[in-house]
């Protein structure tokens, strides 16, 4: 397979995969497996990258590897890309979890009341309680959300 980029292009596939080894880094450093899978194209990539007039995109790092270099990595257009990303992927996390756990109460409380009305459509019941979540986080953020701890012992 023969592929054929201008310098630009190849800039930006280089901006791409950057942005993708990103969703596969592990922000507590260990190595993930995803990173593991693309690490060897990813190193493909990069060392195709002055021959495709893109040697400013990359550096050597101190174990000899080709990396990205601070034109990528301080780029505040690509972190922007990445904010946007981690911001969006919060608040999918975020309601999410807290519309599963509130369906499960509501599942448990009727268990335990022997509440023998009509069975739940849980799966149109999660998206009504999703849909509550979203409407409150678009309108106030997280100006009214309290987090209670457990106290231990």
């Amino acid at each position: 397979m023969k592929l054929s980029f201008n310098a630009r292009e190849y800039g930006q596939s280089l901006e791409l995969a950057y942005l993708g080894m990103q969703t596969c880094i592990d922000p507590q450093g260990e190595e993930t497996a995803a990173e593991k899978r693309y690490a060897e194209l990813e190193q493909k990539l990069l060392d195709l990258a002055t021959p495709q007039g893109c040697a400013d995109f990359v550096t050597v790092s101190s174990d000899g590897r080709l990396t990205y270099s601070e034109k990528v990595t301080t780029s505040e257009r690509l972190g922007k890309v990445i904010g946007n990303h981690a911001n969006e992927v919060f608040w999918r996390e975020l309601v999410q979890r807290l519309a599963d756990r509130d369906l499960a109460a509501e599942v448990a409380r009727k268990a335990a009341a022997g509440d023998d009305g009509p069975p739940l459509d849980a799966e149109h019941r999660l998206h009504e309680i999703e849909d509550a979540y979203w409407a409150e986080f678009e309108k106030h953020d997280l100006a009214h959300v309290l987090v209670m701890r457990a106290r231990q012992g």
